[in-house]
């Protein structure tokens, strides 16, 4: 056994993804992570708990990929229409391309993202947040009206699920997606420009 001194959460994380992608997530265990680092079991859980903690950390920073680049534009200095229409069109780009280049890995992901819900619901929590900086921006800017920035990030990123949620991967080969794309983008735009009336 190599030395568990040296051994880090991140070491841990990346091994993991190799033993995933070699089992997938149904027959992946923390020993099989272990025997491929050169390590007993017990030292694993010292920095994982548990099987399930494993697999929230491995989900978390694979689901983490997709959400963190995204930051830069939320944030960004154009405007808050340009900045929407950019960030939804990169979120179902970087899926989109992940699925193309590595499938089956893809897949495991996606599975082992469905058994870990805290991941998936921080991730959700995460994408939804940075639609509401865009969106209160565009209010600040006048190029929005709508009452609550929360409930409309929440919204804009279920109204756009087909083209990012991995539950609609067989739909992303098909042709016009991205003009689909672009006229629920177009849709929503007007929406959120709407004053409400009352």
């Amino acid at each position: 056994m190599s030395d568990a001194t040296a051994l880090t959460a991140d070491r841990i994380l990346d091994t993991a993804e190799e033993v995933l992608r070699r089992y997938g997530p149904a027959k992946a265990t923390v020993l099989d992570v272990a025997r491929a680092l050169g390590v007993s079991h017990g030292s694993v859980y010292r920095h994982f708990a548990s099987k399930a903690a494993l697999r929230e950390a491995v989900a978390g920073r694979w689901l983490a990929r997709v959400s963190t680049p995204l930051i830069e534009v939320a944030t960004s200095p154009e405007p808050a229409p340009q900045r929407l229409r950019r960030w939804l069109a990169e979120l179902s780009g970087t899926k989109r391309r992940m699925a193309r280049e590595d499938p089956e890995l893809f897949d495991n992901f996606h599975q082992l993202a469905t058994l870990s819900e805290g991941a998936v619901a921080n991730h959700l929590e995460v994408l939804a947040g940075q639609l509401a900086i865009i969106v209160t921006d565009g209010v600040a800017a006048g190029d929005f009206s709508v009452p609550d920035a929360a409930v409309a990030g929440r919204a804009l990123l279920q109204a756009t699920a087909r083209f990012h949620h991995p539950s609609h991967r067989a739909e992303w080969n098909e042709p016009g997606l991205d003009d689909d794309l672009e006229a629920v983008v177009a849709l929503l735009l007007n929406g959120l420009r709407t004053r409400p009336t009352g």
